[in-house]
């Protein structure tokens, strides 16, 4: 991010000028952050210890440009549904680096993934275990899988994105573990190759990765016991990212190398083979590689309260401030050298009151016509986004050092109505 004649450019590129060409509400992204990212990942993980891998939680952003930047930059995916499993695989993204998470596959998604060859299929309960074993049978083809484990912890971060408490919707109980792992093993088609677990979102220490940590290599040992061997662990993402001056910007190697130490601490005293390990970042990779632009419309002052600035956007193109009350930073993007004179609040345009999108920020004195711009905004915005209130969904730009390159396009009005069918009595 620079500064130009009082303009905002991201990633060399002039943000009014791209509010001009493609309009707003725009989502913009850096593919200049990505790839920093990913060297990241590389220099600290991937070349930093033997016998790991990375893989980008694509439930974060995901279209077939990010596939392709993925694949480029040496990374897995992650997919959740059919529908990003059938984003990656029609991006040719190779699908053995393909790991299938999800709490409810269904016989469509599984099979798609089966015959596709995914790399893993992370299991979440006992009946999707019976399903996969019915359609290895049926398919007669082989599949790779890692049990999702319910750890047991509790997560420092909001409600709605910890997931690893035991009364949790995700994994399977513990101490269910033993048998399911047994059931898998006599499978002729299933390959066990080890375990998973994931603890939350926006995660700013690793006090809940490495309590979970321990959860898993004691049952590690509890298999070993058994004459079962853990091949893999993947202990997931939720490493956060500053999104407000609160909030702290942690490097990745504050989290996988504590991670690290305990697991060669363990080997050490256990005797046990190390697994391999997995890591799953996502919002980490791309949320401070997207900024969001709006245009500024109506204001409204409520003498002695506050005054209210309202974008063209909101709810549908970032539920999260909604959602669970996520903050975020702002500027200007037209007027980035003027003093920042008022304090003002951030409103959408749906006909909802909680749709706001930063309460009680400082700004320059803010009218009709000009750029507002959201840091921040690459994770779970595009990817969480609707039309509610009929709105069309934005337009999304990857930018690189000075070149900007469209990579979804805007939703129009007919787009809408696209799949409305009148039945013939209503004609």
């Amino acid at each position: 991010m620079t500064i130009t004649d009082n303009i905002l450019y991201f990633d060399a590129c002039n943000t009014n000028e791209l509010a001009e060409q493609y309009g707003t509400p725009l989502i913009v992204l850096s593919e200049s952050e990505l790839i920093r990212k990913s060297n990241e990942i590389r220099d600290d993980f991937l070349e930093k210890y033997d016998n790991v891998r990375a893989v980008y939680a694509s439930k974060a952003f995901l279209n077939t440009a990010i596939c392709k930047i993925i694949n480029r930059e040496g990374l897995g995916l992650d997919v959740v549904s059919g529908g990003e499993l059938y984003t990656a695989l029609h991006a040719q993204f190779p699908a053995e680096k393909i790991i299938f998470h999800g709490n409810n596959k269904s016989y469509a998604e599984l099979k798609m993934a089966i015959e596709a060859g995914v790399g893993r299929i992370v299991v979440d309960n006992a009946s999707e275990l019976d399903l996969i074993a019915h359609l290895t049978s049926a398919l007669n083809l082989p599949v790779n899988i890692l049990f999702r484990i319910t750890p047991g912890i509790h997560s420092d971060t909001h409600a709605y994105i910890a997931t690893a408490d035991k009364d949790s919707k995700f994994g399977f109980p513990l101490e269910t573990i033993p048998s399911a792992y047994a059931l898998a093993e006599k499978s002729p088609n299933i390959i066990p190759l080890g375990l998973h677990f994931h603890v939350g979102s926006q995660l700013q220490n690793t006090t809940a990765h490495l309590s979970a940590l321990d959860v898993a290599l004691g049952l590690i040992e509890q298999l070993h016991d058994m004459g079962t061997r853990v091949f893999e662990l993947n202990t997931g993402g939720g490493y956060g990212v500053k999104y407000t001056e609160t909030d702290t910007e942690m490097p990745l190697r504050d989290f996988t190398d504590p991670i690290m130490a305990r697991l060669k601490s363990w080997a050490s005293k256990t005797g046990i083979d190390r697994p391999q390990i997995i890591i799953e970042p996502g919002r980490w990779l791309v949320a401070n590689a997207g900024l969001t632009l709006y245009r500024v419309g109506a204001s409204k002052h409520i003498p002695g309260i506050r005054t209210y600035i309202s974008v063209d956007g909101g709810i549908p193109d970032n539920i999260r401030p909604a959602l669970y009350t996520a903050k975020y930073r702002a500027v200007i993007a037209n007027k980035m050298q003027a003093p920042l004179s008022e304090a003002v609040t951030i409103a959408g345009k749906c006909c909802e009151s909680g749709d706001i999108l930063i309460k009680d920020i400082r700004l320059p004195q803010t009218r009709r016509g000009d750029l507002l711009a959201v840091f921040g905004t690459g994770a779970y915005t595009e990817s969480m986004s609707s039309n509610y209130n009929y709105l069309p969904r934005p337009a999304v730009v990857l930018v690189n050092q000075g070149h900007a390159s469209l990579i979804r396009t805007r939703e129009s009005y007919s787009d809408l109505i696209r799949r409305d069918i009148v039945p013939k009595y209503l004609e």
